[in-house]
């Protein structure tokens, strides 16, 4: 019989495999634009649906033909701005020199601890003696259709200038951001979310390794071997143990999006383990990590748009 040869059990490029430190993604990297509005939005995964798309790329082999097309369903009630922050280069680091609250919902006490409003302090800024400048936003769930009142709280940057991104900030910290501002449809964006956890499960569950013979000592669901048997001071991390499975943070790159509508009896009513949609809800092609009502976070896509198929809903 020949010797049977397979990939290594349990991909390598995730290490170490530790449990999130929050609920919601950290964004650590931001595309550039020359617009001035944020460049990130956050909504809540509300389930799955799917509908049929015709394909618009010229270059498709499947140009003009119809395709089953799965998509998530996020609902995406208004943002509000919480403050801002000018950020200076200090010992080659960007650190915080001056941070501006505006007035919030009183929700947000659920959050933090809400400190005193200093708007009018915007006047007084000079935006060219600062590297960048930063929002921090807040989600409105009580929008939502779920029931959460405790509000996610996220900085996100903005595009454009210094001076764009100020007069930016002047128009809208006392207004509710719309999802229509930030992304259109047909755009491709990139999804940070944490995954659906699954607790501290075994290295077959969690690393997918082979059962052994049932002959086999020293129990079934365990890996062959540690390692050497002389001087066994060290085992490798490579090697296969239990351990936390699910609730780590993963990105997901060039996700479309298919629709952004208000249409709420279009998509039915009471879905499954969410209940009803009450605000504005987008359709991104294929599926998401991370369980119903899970914060979603949507950036402008960092990487240049590869080659996939067009999509339009009919």
């Amino acid at each position: 019989m020949p010797t049977i040869k397979k990939p290594r059990s349990g991909s390598l490029q995730f290490w170490p495999r530790k449990k999130a430190k929050r609920i919601y993604a950290r964004v650590r990297s931001w595309s550039k634009s020359k617009q001035a509005k944020p460049l990130a939005f956050l909504g809540y995964k509300v389930g799955m649906t799917h509908l049929i798309g015709l394909v618009e790329n010229k270059y498709s082999h499947l140009k003009g033909e119809e395709l089953f097309v799965p998509a998530t369903i996020v609902e995406c009630p208004p943002l509000k701005i919480f403050s801002t922050r000018f950020y200076k280069s200090e010992k080659g680091a960007l650190q915080i020199k001056k941070e501006i609250f505006f007035k919030t919902e009183k929700n947000l006490s659920r959050k933090i601890k809400i400190p005193k409003e200093n708007s009018k302090e915007l006047e007084k800024i000079n935006p060219k003696e600062y590297e960048t400048i930063t929002i921090t936003i807040y989600t409105q769930p009580w929008k939502a259709g779920y029931g959460k009142k405790k509000p996610e709280l996220v900085e996100v940057a903005l595009g454009g200038t210094n001076q764009e991104k100020l007069d930016f900030i002047k128009q809208n910290f006392d207004k509710e951001i719309e999802i229509r501002s930030v992304f259109e449809e047909g755009q491709v964006v990139d999804v940070h979310v944490i995954t659906k956890g699954k607790g501290f499960q075994g290295p077959v569950k969690r690393l997918g390794i082979g059962l052994k013979s049932h002959k086999s000592e020293k129990g079934r669901r365990a890996p062959g071997s540690l390692g050497p048997w002389k001087r066994q001071q060290h085992i490798l991390w490579r090697v296969a143990h239990a351990g936390q499975t699910g609730f780590h943070q993963r990105t997901e790159y060039h996700k479309q999006i298919l629709e952004i509508s208000d249409e709420i009896e279009k998509r039915g009513k009471n879905f499954h383990k969410y209940g009803n949609i009450k605000s504005t809800y987008i359709l991104l092609h294929g599926s998401l990590p991370g369980p119903k009502k899970r914060a979603i976070i949507m950036t402008t896509s960092i990487r240049e748009k590869q080659n996939k198929h067009e999509l339009s809903i009919k």
